[in-house]
């Protein structure tokens, strides 16, 4: 019985660590997909104030 414990008491630590881990995982997915979708927003703007200032392939002042 003691065997039993220590085994179930070892598989929770265990358990406890993964999801900790997955968790982590997630949430670095998502900080960094949010990162990505913020960076190409603003290339576009940047982009689009680029060609916005090109009319035919002249530069307008």
């Amino acid at each position: 019985m003691t065997n039993l414990i220590l085994f179930v008491n070892a598989f929770l630590s265990y358990l406890l660590i993964f999801v900790l881990i997955v968790a982590l995982v997630v949430v670095a997915c998502i900080i960094g997909v949010k990162c990505w979708k913020s960076k190409d927003a603003k290339e576009a703007v940047a982009a689009d104030g680029e060609q916005a200032g090109t009319v035919g392939g002249n530069t307008t002042v």
